[in-house]
């Protein structure tokens, strides 16, 4: 790091008896190249008026990486209260990027220090002006120095930060062809992207070299087979799920506690187009019950991931295949939640056989088999892609080009926004492009996952965001043994009372609400913008103090705690070809006697397609090393006694659901754990 001097500024050795002298601490990022050997300036600004420019300049290195710098500033006269402080950047010899993290500043005379976060990259020659932390809604500032510093910030965000249409029919998302194209502020830092990377490659190439000393893209000769790639990369759920991934009970266990677990429901009418009959399901049925029985109660659930008619991929000439299938589950008193029934399009025909335990067990094997796989599609695009990461994206999208730092929803969501962008760009990328690996290795890859995404988008609905309300419309609120939903419900509950907490600090009534235009702002770019092509979402038309506190509980819930639900386990459930295979080679089964192994084999991802599902299942599965669990902040954004007590009950409340869970899970062979709070992450990051 070299020593720089002040250049042109006013130094600081200037005789101090006749000035007002400030005391400035300046702390630089943590992370790998936060730190610069460029000149940096500060002025402080009061009220009354500005202090000297000063260079930050002490003997020896400055701003180095992970530094906290003190200096003494001066002004000819009081400056009266800060109102903010200006941080210049200008190049020596080599452009040297820098990372404030914040700046501290003690008036003379002992005053209470005051704190101002900034927690950006300063790139290039730039000057930038900071506010003090206290959270303040436009309706709390009456300056016009402060009024002008809030538009100004918002003027230049919405310039950086603009809406585009990546495809018709999903959520409108940031105007970024790559992540590469992104501001440095919404980039991963250093360690991350280089960890990001390479986990990537290392997953990739670890099994390219498995693959080639098996026989590259050949099909597998039995089942077993698949073993030969299940290598160090493992967890024990994955090793749980290679031996028990043909049993009916973990099916059903894998429909409420897998990586798509909010597609079963209660029902209580079979659908016209699907025609099971009482007889055909009796032996499955406990003793002294049947179907009709059944379905006038709760004992009855069924998960449809439907899509007929969508375009299937092509994989190297040839063309893969999917089903729409129809899944019927029956809640048995001694089993557990069974699956009893299951016909595999959506339009039954004698070509279309309704497929049942009683049947021969390789033929019932692979219907499981093709819905697993329909399972992998609808978690992977519609549960995990579209309803997670895209409709984050939409509200981090709006905070950045409507809310200042200052504001309390931003300092409130920025935390749970930290690198969505960027993750986002490179899944745009890197996983759904026209080469990317879904392209690659999935069946629905290429066409078929925008129209899948559009069609789901079409019905998506705000109120099935909400956690208690999902739940209920789904009739599986006392479905036993429905781990996710019970820690949903309690982490839920945790992030509302926490959200409520903060909100209330900020806001007392609706007309609060209401008059803050900053916030009002914020709420049109969502529903005019974001959700521009969804009419029928089901926003409320006008927020009141209730419905901000129950949005933004939605925002943190969605990129927390569902998003771990859905993302986290795909190693685990994926890892084992054969439960929730990619894609499928051959089309599915007209003939119950007709199935083969062989037949089994040759429609499973081939060799070179299970070693890419592997890897990438475990590149995005993976817990992530610079993860920052839910409810923990890496940066400081409310300083006030207030909001800290209310973020101190929250951890409070995290740690009481941590040792719920752990101790719900003691004892338990196969634990559901991922939605332990330490293992639930603040924001989407992968």
């Amino acid at each position: 790091m070299r020593k720089r001097r002040g250049g042109n500024s006013h130094s600081v050795n200037t005789t101090l008896n006749t000035m007002e002298v400030y005391t400035v601490k300046v702390a630089t990022g943590t992370s790998e190249y936060s730190g610069t050997n460029n000149y940096i300036y500060v002025t402080l600004v009061g009220e009354k008026g500005e202090s000297e420019r000063t260079a930050l300049d002490n003997p020896g290195l400055d701003f180095c990486r992970g530094a906290v710098n003190e200096y003494k500033v001066t002004s000819p006269s009081p400056l009266g209260p800060l109102l903010l402080v200006r941080l210049e950047k200008q190049r020596y010899w080599l452009e040297d990027n820098w990372f404030c993290r914040y700046v501290t500043v003690e008036p003379p005379g002992g005053d209470t220090v005051l704190t101002f976060p900034c927690y950006r990259w300063f790139i290039g020659d730039t000057k930038v002006e900071i506010r003090e932390a206290t959270a303040k809604t436009p309706m709390q500032d009456s300056l016009p120095q402060l009024l002008e510093h809030r538009r100004k910030e918002l003027q230049e965000r919405q310039a950086t930060y603009r809406w585009v249409t990546w495809a018709p029919g999903i959520p409108r998302c940031i105007d970024a062809k790559t992540e590469a194209d992104l501001p440095q502020d919404e980039r991963f830092d250093n360690e991350k992207r280089s960890d990001f990377e390479h986990s990537l490659h290392y997953a990739l190439l670890e099994l390219s070299l498995k693959k080639l000393a098996i026989s590259f893209g050949k099909s597998w000769n039995d089942l077993e087979d698949f073993k030969r790639i299940f290598w160090k990369l493992r967890s024990p759920i994955a090793e749980y799920c290679m031996e028990h991934w043909k049993e009916d009970w973990f099916f059903g266990y894998q429909c409420m506690n897998g990586s798509n677990p909010r597609m079963i429901r209660i029902i209580r009418k079979l659908p016209e187009n699907f025609p099971v009959v009482p007889n055909m399901v009796q032996s499955s049925m406990a003793l002294g019950t049947h179907l009709d029985k059944e379905l006038e109660g709760t004992s009855t659930c069924w998960t449809t991931p439907s899509w007929t008619g969508s375009p299937t991929n092509t994989i190297r000439g040839r063309p893969q295949f999917i089903a729409a299938p129809l899944c019927l589950l029956y809640l048995h008193p001694d089993n557990g939640l069974m699956p009893i029934a299951i016909q595999l399009e959506q339009n039954p025909d004698r070509d279309t056989p309704i497929f049942l335990p009683s049947d021969p067990p390789l033929a019932w094997l692979m219907a499981k088999m093709w819905v697993r796989h329909s399972e992998f599609q609808v978690f992977q695009l519609l549960s995990h892609l579209l309803r997670t990461h895209l409709v984050v994206e939409v509200f981090c999208v709006s905070t950045l080009r409507q809310l200042p730092a200052v504001h309390p929803v931003y300092k409130l969501l920025s935390p749970h926004l930290r690198y969505t962008l960027e993750i986002n760009c490179r899944g745009r990328t890197q996983l759904l492009s026209s080469n990317g690996i879904f392209k690659r290795v999935v069946s629905t890859g290429g066409d078929g996952l925008m129209i899948l995404a559009q069609r789901e988008y079409k019905v998506l609905t705000y109120r099935s965001l909400q956690p208690p309300n999902d739940f209920a419309d789904r009739g599986v609120c006392q479905l036993p043994k429905y781990f996710y939903r019970d820690n949903s419900l309690m982490l839920w509950e945790a992030i509302h009372s926490f959200v409520s907490g903060i909100v209330g600090l900020y806001y007392q009534s609706d007309e609060d609400v209401t008059e803050d235009q900053e916030l009002q702002a914020w709420f049109r770019d969502i529903t005019q913008e974001g959700f521009t092509e969804l009419p029928n979402f089901g926003l409320p038309s006008r927020l009141t103090l209730e419905e901000l506190s129950t949005l933004l509980s939605v925002v943190i819930f969605i990129a927390t705690a569902q998003h771990a639900a859905t993302n986290n386990g795909q190693f685990d459930w994926c890892a084992w070809v054969p439960n929730t295979p990619c894609t499928m080679r051959h089309p599915p089964p007209a003939d119950k006697d007709a199935v083969t192994m062989e037949m089994i084999m040759a429609t499973l991802p081939d060799v070179s397609q299970s070693c890419v599902q592997m890897a990438i299942t475990w590149h995005l599965g993976r817990a992530q090393p610079d993860a920052i669990p839910l409810g923990q902040y890496a940066e400081e954004h409310f300083i006030e006694g207030r909001a800290q007590e209310v973020i101190d009950r929250f951890r409070a409340e995290l740690k009481e659901i941590e040792e719920q869970i752990l101790g719900q899970n003691e004892g338990l062979e196969l634990q559901y754990l991922f939605l332990l709070p330490s293992r639930v992450e603040n924001s989407i990051t992968i």
